[in-house]
């Protein structure tokens, strides 16, 4: 099974070329309760079960600044060795910072749900620390993770859809047991793109029936981008130290790149899928979210093994690493060569190719050798990888129901289609299931029209894509732009996307990684650097050095909506 990502692919399917460009308008949209009490100190968290109207938003939040705010792993780890914070008053800081920028005057409504053994399980590895000292990296650190990713504890896992409240797994997800090993205070669940964003045509990224509208940092007013746009909020209005997305075709990368962070999609089969609420098994993978790529480094290392339970993870076994740290270098550009494919990645969006422009020019300055690298295949993909997703998805989440055994009396794909009707008030109140019908129709994974798309994916994204345009040109990664700037929030009318370039790498089930590249009216914009299977060791090394070069990240301001003075790129 698999984790998430995102419902795109139709969507490129079913709209126009852009009449500016010429090129496809390649979107790539992806995402009761759950309010815990967590301590005696802080309120309640009450996530309502109702879609948020499409209203003006709120003002930035006023007051004094947070005493965490843009802390990196190694400075909290820091701090927690010299006893100046403990991991009960970092998850107490946390908890406040949620309840003020989350639920307070912001409603960023990033997070669906919080842990309410957060601060006894924080407490718990302070004792620890104190008689036999630090597990790791993450010993008393605190994440989000998002909500498809299984947890057998006092929270949810919906992946928004009020038809999974009270189906809580028998066992955590094979993610989760890593990050409780590890020592991380697990915070609560981010909210997401509702069923990964793979239930409607026109969705609106970041909402789901559970969670209501998740809005963007950077403008409140603007998509966070989906599906683990709960996880890309949160990290970026610094909710939590790193957090945990999943992806099938840009749910990691997209958030990422709209929230001004770095974000890992890895290799399928580098981080077990094994307890996440699929939506492919050919493409989900989890993967880091967060405001550093040492950090988002950090985090892979601690996800990514072997898991008997997601039979693909075997091939890890030679390509996993138990420390990424090691492969960042600050002049790891040097010498590198990258390529550029132009044609279908670019043309989308021209100020977003002039800031675009401006990073490949720093890659040349650090050493990099930059190659005209065309993948004529990518164009052909968006049918076949449609193709597949509506069975796999069919497949899957037939086989994750039938794991919750009596845990829920929704068994089948049908089961949650006629849900969805008898709750439309909630589920169906601003957009439909068109996608859910139209995997209802497909029939089982043996069917001669699912194999010969997964064959013409593959082919497409793999032989005849990345692996050839590498090879052609002997490159150690792609570069491209990961999206264009957020769109507005649109619940009437759905996401209007522009331009991506995560699905080559989804599709062949290689990694990516994005890193802020800058700002458009306020608002991010990433830079994709996309390699073969089992490259995360380059990636992470050419985005470090790319990222040590700019040090484009900058906090949040929560501002209304965008900058929209004469424009400066």
């Amino acid at each position: 099974m698999r984790p998430i990502a995102r419902a795109a692919v139709v969507t490129r399917l079913m709209k126009k070329p852009s009449p500016s460009s010429g090129t496809p308008r390649d979107l790539s949209r992806r995402t009761f309760l759950g309010g815990a009490a967590v301590a005696s100190t802080l309120v309640a968290l009450d996530v309502q079960a109702q879609p948020s109207a499409n209203s003006t938003p709120p003002a930035a939040p006023r007051g004094s600044a947070f005493e965490l705010e843009e802390a990196t792993l190694a400075g909290l780890q820091a701090d927690l060795t010299s006893g100046k914070h403990t991991a009960h008053g970092l998850t107490e800081r946390y908890l406040a910072r949620i309840q003020e920028v989350d639920r307070g005057g912001t409603a960023l409504g990033s997070v669906i749900e919080l842990n309410p053994d957060a601060l006894a399980i924080a407490a718990a590895l302070d004792a620890e620390r104190k008689a036999k000292g630090p597990r790791g990296p993450l010993h008393g650190i605190p994440v989000l993770i998002k909500d498809n990713i299984g947890t057998a504890d006092k929270m949810q896992t919906t992946a928004g859809s009020l038809a999974l409240v009270g189906a809580v797994p028998s066992r955590d997800a094979f993610v989760v047991e890593r990050l409780r090993a590890a020592g991380a205070v697990i915070l609560g669940k981010t909210n997401l793109s509702e069923w990964a964003n793979f239930r409607s045509t026109h969705s609106c990224s970041g909402w789901s029936g559970r969670g209501g509208q998740c809005r963007n940092p950077y403008a409140l007013d603007r998509t966070p981008s989906g599906s683990s746009s709960g996880s890309g909020a949160a990290t970026a209005a610094n909710l939590c130290a790193v957090s945990v997305g999943t992806e099938t075709d840009g749910s990691i990368v997209s958030p990422s790149a709209a929230c001004s962070l770095v974000g890992l999609k890895p290799t399928v089969g580098l981080v077990s899928r094994s307890g996440i609420v699929p939506l492919s098994h050919t493409q989900d993978s989890a993967g880091p979210m967060a405001r550093t790529v040492t950090d988002a480094a950090v985090l892979l290392g601690v996800l990514a093994g072997v898991d008997p339970s997601d039979a693909v993870t075997a091939a890890s076994q030679r390509h996993a690493h138990a420390d990424y740290t090691r492969f960042l270098d600050v002049n790891g550009l040097k010498g590198a060569r990258i390529g550029v494919p132009r044609e279908r990645f670019f043309g989308y969006h021209p100020a977003t190719d002039a800031l675009i422009e401006r990073a490949l020019d720093v890659l040349k300055a650090r050493g990099a050798e930059l190659i005209e690298a065309p993948i004529p295949s990518a164009a052909k993909l968006d049918e076949p990888e449609l193709e597949v997703l509506l069975h796999d998805f069919k497949a899957d989440i037939e086989a994750y129901l039938a794991g919750l055994g009596e845990r829920t009396r929704l068994k089948t794909l049908a089961d949650l289609i006629r849900f969805n009707e008898e709750h439309r008030d909630t589920e169906l109140a601003w957009f439909g299931q068109e996608l859910f019908h139209q995997a209802q129709e497909k029939g089982p994974l043996t069917d001669k029209k699912y194999r010969k798309a997964l064959e013409a994916c593959r082919k497409l994204s793999r032989e005849q894509g990345l692996d050839a345009v590498m090879a052609k040109h002997k490159l150690d990664a792609l570069v491209a732009p990961t999206q264009a700037p957020p769109g507005l929030i649109d619940l009437v009318n759905g996401d209007h996307w522009l331009g991506s370039s995560s699905t080559p790498a989804a599709v062949a089930g290689y990694p990516s990684i994005t890193v802020p590249a800058g700002y458009i009216a306020g608002l991010p914009v990433g830079l994709s650097f996309i390699g073969k299977a089992w490259s995360e060791p380059t990636l992470l090394r050419l985005a470090f050095a790319y990222e040590q070069a700019t040090k484009h990240r900058r906090p949040p301001t929560f501002a209304p909506t965008a900058d929209l003075r004469p424009a400066k790129v």
